[in-house]
């Protein structure tokens, strides 16, 4: 059964690891002991350290890209060997998800439509000494070997009623403004917000303004541009990204030190004049 792998998804992991430690690579050696078949991506392990947010917006803008039923190891799990449970979630749209429950994983199995969870609680899917650092290691890499071989996911553990959900900040609209902030950097610099295309359609539409501009902290203001190349070498700029939310770069640099600005400082739409 586990020598079977045509037709079966791959595992695909994403944490906050870093690429300096062996810690990764031996969850992929484990997998590789439990599921010798199984093909391996790396998603990232270059999230901010314990950004369960950062992780988070990575895991949800990740997930739709990958084969059905794909499953999901994300670990980014400042609260290890406390009380928080590590859960599997089986979704509507196939993917499965297996990581800490600190709102890690709930955008993304949102967005996915979540189907069931269980509490990763049998000691036969995990190793055997269980550390208290390590759960990507000795409890969330076993459970994904185990999914892939076709274990059940009540096989796992027990129900789980519901998940802890990450709120992200909301933006607000006052006095001619629409005010957001940034809630991830890029390994680029570049300054991604919580303001979505759609929401800077509709304030546009109430004021019937023709164009926009975009201010974060006290920088100068800015127009929204199509594409990074639009401005010119060393020019700060406002555009929508991939994620289809309005991000701050600098034209061949990095906006997070040219405004020294990160998670959190605050990002300002206003009509243009």
């Amino acid at each position: 059964m586990a020598s079977r792998t045509i037709d079966r998804p791959p595992i695909a992991i994403l944490t906050d690891f870093g690429y300096r430690d062996h810690y990764a690579g031996v969850m992929k050696g484990v997998i590789a002991s439990i599921a010798p078949g199984a093909q391996v991506i790396d998603i990232a392990h270059g999230i901010p350290p314990q950004s369960v947010v950062a992780g988070a917006i990575a895991l949800r803008e990740s997930w739709r890209y990958f084969p059905s039923r794909t499953i999901f190891v994300a670990v980014v799990d400042p609260g290890v060997g406390t009380a928080r449970a590590p859960i599997a979630i089986e979704t509507k749209a196939g993917a499965r998800f297996i990581g800490p429950d600190n709102g890690l994983l709930s955008l993304a199995a949102t967005d996915a439509g979540i189907r069931r969870t269980v509490k990763l609680s049998s000691l036969r899917h995990r190793l055997q000494n269980v550390s208290a650092t390590f759960h990507g290691r000795d409890v969330f890499a076993p459970a994904a070997a185990w999914l892939w071989r076709d274990t059940s996911l009540d096989s796992l553990g027990p129900s789980v009623r519901s998940i802890v959900q990450l709120a992200l900040p909301s933006t607000a609209m006052s006095a001619r403004q629409l005010r957001g902030e940034v809630i991830y950097e890029d390994a680029f610099g570049n300054l991604v917000t919580n303001i979505d295309r759609s929401t800077v359609r509709r304030f546009k539409a109430s004021f019937r303004a023709k164009s926009l501009s975009v201010r974060i902290g006290s920088g100068a203001a800015m127009p929204i541009i199509e594409a990074y190349g639009d401005a010119r070498i060393g020019a700060p700029l406002a555009l929508f990204g991939s994620m289809e939310l309005l991000e701050i770069a600098v034209r061949d640099s990095n906006a997070a030190r040219r405004f020294k600005a990160g998670r959190g400082t605050a990002v300002i739409v206003t009509p243009r004049k």
